[in-house]
């Protein structure tokens, strides 16, 4: 499995990061302990968690994700091998979540310490900030729609408090995450100017589907060292081809949750067929061929996939070995041009 540097840490993590957001609902926690076993066997050195899943978020179901993932490096033993990165929730109406999950001093510390317990470990490789405390176009938003967010918590005072975790030993590196190229910046620039912690990646969603994030935070991962951990790569599944003709097969996520809508529009649908055409037409299984492209993009530092049958994470882990030609790659950048941001 290749590695890549982790920002400017000496850390280097697979190209393939395991996603963990079905755990505790979709997958039970034997299914978990199977996903994480066959993962780690393959290379797979990198597991993405948050406070928040599994997904779509309950209260009844809230921490799981972190429990099972806690309960397997108890059960394992092989901590220090892995890098695990979790999330702390940004500014939303989950009042189960502290009362409603806000980026404030107090908040992070007691959402640290909740979820060191629920992972069973001493500390956190990466800790990340799963949303931005602002309103800013993240979750499908594409323009940005200036509103009043005065009552704002600062970047400051989060950024603070993510450096006092670093300082206290809880966590060794932070991240963003569903951030933009003006966030990612003023968190590196304040850093850099206080002597704090920076930031070391950014996790956002990235796809044929959604390649937003080229506009301007992919100049960000690269001049900053601030690589992209690529969240949704297949779309929830829909690249896969899985999802075209109307279909809802059993047990998959569209299937069991009709609110996410995002990659499932009629420009959706026409700009998968347009990429499953294509990977058909080149020997590939349609999956293997969108993530093999994510792979490729040099600002990317892991590709976080998930997957809900050991024969679907098999699939998407060798992706990692594939070679996608330079006539392959123009034809994708045709399709590009012609389907641009079907799904932001």
């Amino acid at each position: 499995m290749e590695k890549r540097h982790l920002g400017r840490t000496g850390i280097d993590v697979s190209v393939i990061g395991l996603g963990t957001m079905t755990w505790g609902e979709q997958n039970t926690e034997r299914e978990a302990f199977e996903q994480l076993d066959y993962a780690v066997d393959q290379g797979v050195n990198l597991i993405d968690a948050a406070e928040m899943y599994p997904v779509p978020p309950r209260a009844e179901t809230q921490g799981l994700t972190e429990t099972y993932l806690g309960n397997w490096l108890k059960n394992r033993g092989k901590r220090d091998d892995l890098v695990i990165a979790t999330k702390v929730t940004g500014r939303s109406g989950m009042d189960y979540l502290r009362g409603g999950p806000r980026l404030t001093r107090e908040q992070i510390h007691q959402a640290v310490n909740d979820s060191l317990k629920r992972l069973r470990t001493d500390y956190i490789d990466l800790y990340q900030v799963h949303w931005p405390e602002r309103k800013a176009n993240f979750f499908g938003k594409l323009g940005y729609n200036p509103v009043d967010d005065s009552d704002a918590v600062p970047i400051e005072e989060t950024l603070a408090a993510l450096n006092e975790l670093v300082e206290a030993g809880k966590v060794r590196h932070i991240g963003l995450s569903n951030e933009t190229a003006w966030g990612a910046m003023t968190y590196i620039k304040e850093a850099e100017h206080r002597g704090w912690t920076r930031p070391v990646s950014i996790q956002n969603p990235y796809s044929l589907l959604n390649r937003s994030y080229e506009v301007g935070v992919a100049e960000v991962s690269l001049r900053e060292d601030c690589g992209l951990l690529a969240y949704s790569p297949l779309a929830f599944g829909a690249l896969s081809g899985k999802y075209l003709g109307g279909q809802r097969p059993a047990g998959a996520r569209l299937t069991e949750f009709t609110r996410f809508t995002r990659y499932v529009s009629e420009q959706a649908q026409e700009a998968t067929q347009a990429y499953v055409n294509l990977a058909w037409e080149h020997g590939l299984s349609p999956a293997q061929m969108a993530l093999a492209w994510v792979n490729s993009r040099p600002f990317l530092t892991s590709n976080l996939v998930g997957a809900t049958t050991l024969d679907q994470l098999s699939e998407n882990i060798e992706s990692a070995h594939i070679q996608l030609s330079d006539e392959l790659l123009e034809r994708i950048e045709a399709l590009h041009q012609r389907y641009t941001y079907p799904c932001p």
